[in-house]
């Protein structure tokens, strides 16, 4: 299941995909990230790629959309995977 998050159109804030269980249960390791950011966000820098958690600092939005972040990864032994977070855009 996605996560889910209300963001305010004036803030830039990180979202983060914690890659940590999967990994662990096909023993692998995160060697690229790309996040998908759609138009109406911006993404401030690229992703940051952690041990086991990838994150995004975004910013922007129209009051009232609704937004998903994709994060896609590779691992080291070959494999693709990818998560979404939704964002609704609300005065907060």
């Amino acid at each position: 299941m996605a996560d889910s998050f209300i963001k305010d159109p004036s803030a830039r804030l990180d979202y983060s995909w914690d890659w940590s269980a999967w990994l662990a249960d096909v023993a692998d390791s995160i060697v690229s990230a790309t996040v998908t950011v759609p138009a109406g966000l911006a993404a401030a820098g690229g992703p940051v790629v952690g041990d086991t958690v990838v994150t995004q600092r975004v910013e922007g939005g129209v009051l009232g959309s609704e937004y998903t972040l994709v994060c896609q990864i590779t691992t080291a032994g070959g494999l693709v995977d990818e998560r979404s977070i939704h964002l609704t855009i609300a005065d907060r």
